[in-house]
């Protein structure tokens, strides 16, 4: 009864994304630092991006960085909750430079507008992208948000799928040891 009336009323995002960010700050949601479980794969850069501004980039510039890779979209409520991590986490990496961020955006092309407005008027300082042309088959995910940690030899690392906390210094600290290798 309580969900019908939420959902009547325009309010269940909310609730849900104040939930989420709840069950966020509980660390319950902390990004992993422990080895992959499987053989790191190489992680395919053969395609480009486009920034907010329509700037091409190709992603085989990233090569020889740790990249921090997250596929999201301004209608998705977990990508949402955990955005304010991502921007934390590149507040204090935005200087280092052996790291690089690509948020990529999976809105639809036409939106480039909403996905610009979004990251304003949240104040995201983060370079988002939205893909160009070609996507590989690897962030052809199921399910967003979805992260890849690809390392400076070229192999995803790690890959978090949901919402994720970045913002706590144990990953930083993760991310910083595979740039100084």
């Amino acid at each position: 009864m309580l969900m019908a009336v939420l959902l009547l009323t325009g309010q269940l995002d909310d609730v849900q994304y104040y939930a989420q960010s709840a069950v966020m700050k509980t660390g319950l949601l902390a990004a992993s630092t422990d080895a992959p479980t499987e053989a790191p794969a190489d992680f395919d850069f053969g395609f480009a991006l486009q920034d907010l501004q329509g700037n091409t980039r190709q992603a085989s510039e990233l090569k020889g960085k740790v990249v921090f890779v997250n596929l999201w979209a301004t209608w998705c409520g977990p990508c949402r909750v955990e955005m304010p991590s991502i921007q934390k986490l590149y507040s204090e990496l935005a200087q280092n430079p052996h790291v690089a961020f690509v948020i990529l955006s999976i809105d639809r092309s036409e939106d480039k507008e909403k996905v610009r407005a979004y990251i304003a008027k949240k104040g995201f300082t983060f370079p988002v992208y939205m893909p160009f042309g070609y996507l590989p088959e690897q962030l052809n995910v199921p399910s967003i948000p979805t992260t890849f940690i690809i390392d400076k030899a070229g192999r995803v690392v790690q890959r978090e799928v949901g919402t994720t906390d970045f913002g706590r210094a144990r990953f930083r600290i993760y991310l910083e040891k595979l740039a100084a290798e």
